[in-house]
């Protein structure tokens, strides 16, 4: 009786642990249905189709990502699509520094696109593979340069603490000049829209591409 007793509560022990396991560590619950469903070309309206056009030769995720919702608002989308251009492409920041600071964005929102579409643009830019795997392990990169020590505490100190310290400031002008550094703060600041845009309509990798972020990692 005592075994049988024994056997019982190890049993349900077992069966607690293994509840409290899945609730922590199982991955948001989802809607059943997309909440912006993706958009194709063909279904574009006249308003929505030159945005299209435009997003479809430059993004590496098609009209899905931040697109899809965007696509939902044409007149805000177009005004959003030209300042990422501007912050992609004529930005007087270095790309490798530029795409370390979309990076350090994603990182901090877990956006699973984010990261999905800026981790290979920052690399082939010349961004260090172990800077990288370092921040995606949710850890301050041990072997930056000087340039991207000033970018990652710049940015970080301005989204995490929302200052930048006379300290780090002054850090920031023996560096980049002052059109950069406004740049650098504006592209971190677009990148929190796209992270949020992301995050309130559940998008997320291209079907059958890997999430970057696993449930249950910090």
């Amino acid at each position: 009786m005592l075994r049988s007793s024994l056997w019982l509560g190890s049993l349900m022990m077992a069966a607690g642990v293994g509840w409290l396991a899945a609730t922590v560590f199982a991955p948001p619950a989802r809607s059943k249905e997309p909440r912006f469903p993706q958009l194709t070309m063909d279904q574009l309206t006249a308003a929505q189709k030159p945005l299209g056009e435009q997003v479809m030769k430059v993004s590496s995720v098609g009209l899905g990502g931040p697109y899809n919702p965007m696509m939902r608002s044409p007149v805000l989308g177009q005004r959003l699509f030209d300042l990422f251009h501007y912050l992609r492409w004529e930005t007087s920041v270095p790309t490798r520094l530029n795409e370390f600071a979309i990076l350090i964005i994603g990182r901090q929102w877990r956006s699973q696109v984010e990261w999905y579409a800026h981790a290979p643009l920052a690399q082939k830019a010349g961004l260090s593979p172990q800077i990288i795997a370092e921040l995606k392990d949710n850890k301050r990169p041990a072997t930056m340069s000087e340039d991207e020590a000033v970018v990652y505490d710049f940015v970080t100190e301005l989204t995490t603490k929302h200052v930048v310290s006379d300290e780090l400031f002054a850090r920031a002008k023996k560096l980049f000049t002052d059109q950069q550094i406004v740049d650098l703060t504006s592209v971190a600041g677009c990148y929190v829209s796209v992270a949020m845009l992301l995050a309130m309509a559940e998008e997320t990798t291209p079907p059958g591409k890997e999430e970057p972020f696993k449930p249950g990692e910090p």
